[in-house]
């Protein structure tokens, strides 16, 4: 445990400067991080971004002209590629659902509500602009790979949901027990994982 606060404490002011990065970003940014998320699942996240940037160009923002930017980017494109048009057609309900208080609430109703998404990619997506206020966890392998390498968790697979939801209430009270935020953790694990910070 201490060589992780030693870790943290190098990369705890350019950390601190992401996430505040994050929660000033401009509401009609937000669906650039929307997309980005729905097409980060098992694919390298700069082309995942790269891929965003290309499709917000798009003047005809359908199935199979996503799809071809997506094919060299990201696995299960042409997936992927329905998600972003059903994604695109709802923002306006999506936008609305933002609203809402409870961090939580929100996260599984994104989950629930929005084709792509699972609890992963809802808190991702809700970190990424600035919304997820240290209540969720973005639960992907780097994330699992460091929490079973601390003895937090047993195991790096989640079975289901409800599997998730107790991982999630582990890592939080990890968080909470060594005094460094879960976004903070968040990140750092992933930049001790990519050598980066990124998103």
């Amino acid at each position: 445990m201490k060589e992780l606060h030693e870790l943290y404490q190098k990369q705890k002011d350019t950390i601190q400067k992401r996430l505040l990065e994050f929660k000033s970003l401009r509401e009609k940014d937000y669906m650039n991080e929307f997309l980005f998320c729905l097409l980060t699942p098992q694919s390298n996240a700069q082309r995942c971004w790269q891929a965003v940037e290309e499709i917000v160009k798009l003047k005809r923002k359908d199935k199979s002209s996503i799809a071809r930017i997506l094919k060299t980017r990201t696995r299960f494109h042409n997936n992927k590629a329905g998600y972003v048009v059903r994604g695109l057609k709802s923002w306006d309900k999506i936008q609305a659902m933002l609203t809402m208080d409870n961090v939580w609430e929100l996260r599984n109703t994104l989950a629930e509500n929005v084709k792509g998404y699972g609890l992963k990619e809802a808190g991702h997506f809700l970190r990424n602009i600035g919304k997820s206020d240290n209540k969720v966890a973005i639960l992907d392998r780097h994330i699992l790979r460091n929490l079973k390498a601390l003895n937090v968790i047993d195991e790096e697979s989640i079975r289901n949901k409800k599997h998730y939801h107790e991982l999630e209430q582990k890592f939080l009270s990890f968080s909470t027990r060594i005094g460094i935020p879960i976004d903070e953790l968040d990140l750092f694990f992933w930049s001790k994982e990519n050598g980066q910070l990124f998103k």
